[in-house]
């Protein structure tokens, strides 16, 4: 039983959809229709762009440039700087998660420990970053590489919906960001030095460009599933294990659980329309609740404003601690740091993401929408 409740926990938006799924099943049999229901598009290039990003991780370069860049800064406001803009950069091209995975542990390994209140705000700036980076491009999250295929969005709408809410949450961050009072001094880099395998990485960065490539509908994505999968395989089969197969699980079962909605006439008939007209609202309240990606792809079935479930599931991601799962990451990656506090760090995440959620939403609702 501890184990299980271990595992609810720690799955706690995989559980959500698995039970979500079941209880939709008890109203629609299951028939022949099911096989309709799941994007296997979806499911393959976030399943490839997992496993790539994973790679190169483990190739180590993600830990080279960052540790590269941490050791630029000649001041601790530098060097708050420096953490959040890379992650908000890194973000647009490896996703949400992987940016915080890449550099909170860096944070913590660098960041002076003396200055544990700046330490607290850093990470959730970084956190922000993340999540409001993340949006810039079509794969810089799996709400975005999810919707921008489901609508078939053309690229230059897409940025045009988007870039205006990311250049404004840049600024924003910038000014929270060099305004804050930093204590302590900076004691050198002392991180361990990074070798890379040149082969693998040169293998690993084609292979993201694929990935790309395939995002933007260059490429059939059974090919580039094949091709990844293949080349994985012998490059680094450690790399599978790192695959976030909650995530995959979790797109299958709301896939399900949707799918099942969608035949149910008289649900369909009262969600299209409560949310014609307010997709963007929805958006932003149903990630507070039930997180962004799971949102997306709810919310997706019963409207064709793709743009405002775009901006609203990616603004949507500010706010409570589980509206984005990124927001997850760095938050378990603190509190297993020495003298963490996590009351103090959730007060402080909880506050900066509402800032910038009624500020961002205002922003999009009056200038864009």
């Amino acid at each position: 039983m501890r184990k299980l409740l271990a595992f609810a926990k720690r799955e706690f938006v995989f559980v959500v959809a698995l039970a979500a799924a079941m209880i939709s099943m008890a109203f629609v049999p299951i028939d022949g229709a099911y096989a309709s229901y799941v994007d296997f598009r979806i499911i393959a290039l976030l399943f490839s762009l997992m496993l790539v990003i994973q790679g190169l991780i483990r190739f180590g370069l993600f830990s080279a440039v960052s540790r590269r860049l941490a050791a630029k800064a000649g001041s601790v406001k530098s060097l708050a700087m420096i953490l959040v803009c890379s992650v908000f950069l890194f973000s647009m091209l490896v996703t949400n998660d992987v940016s915080l995975l890449t550099f909170v542990p860096l944070t913590l390994m660098v960041y002076p420990k003396e200055d544990r209140g700046s330490l607290r705000f850093v990470i959730v700036m970084e956190t922000i970053a993340a999540n409001l980076g993340s949006m810039a491009f079509p794969f810089g999250n799996p709400q975005n590489l999810y919707l921008y295929t489901y609508y078939r969005m053309p690229f230059g709408v897409f940025f045009k919906v988007v870039f205006p809410v990311a250049l404004c949450s840049l600024g924003m961050i910038l000014l929270v960001v060099s305004f804050h009072h930093y204590e302590g001094a900076l004691h050198g880099d002392d991180t361990v030095p990074v070798s890379l395998d040149d082969k693998k990485l040169g293998v690993g960065l084609a292979l993201f460009a694929l990935c790309i490539m395939t995002a933007l509908r260059l490429l059939d994505y059974r090919l580039t599933f094949f091709v990844v999968s293949v080349c994985m395989l012998f490059l680094d089969r450690k790399s599978f294990g790192k695959v976030d197969y909650g995530l995959l699980g979790t797109f299958v079962f709301f896939f399900v659980f949707v799918g099942n909605l969608g035949r149910i006439s008289s649900v369909t008939r009262v969600l299209m329309q409560s949310i014609q007209g307010r997709e963007f609202l929805y958006g932003v309240l149903a990630s507070q609740v039930i997180s962004n990606v799971p949102a997306a792809i709810l919310l997706s079935h019963f409207t064709a404003n793709g743009t405002a479930i775009v901006l609203g599931t990616d603004i949507g991601g500010l706010g409570t601690l589980i509206a984005s799962l990124a927001s997850l990451i760095s938050f378990k990656i603190y509190g297993r740091s020495g003298d963490a506090h996590k009351g103090r760090y959730l007060l402080l995440f909880t506050v900066w993401n509402f800032v910038f959620l009624v500020l961002l939403s205002a922003f999009a609702a009056f200038v864009l929408l």
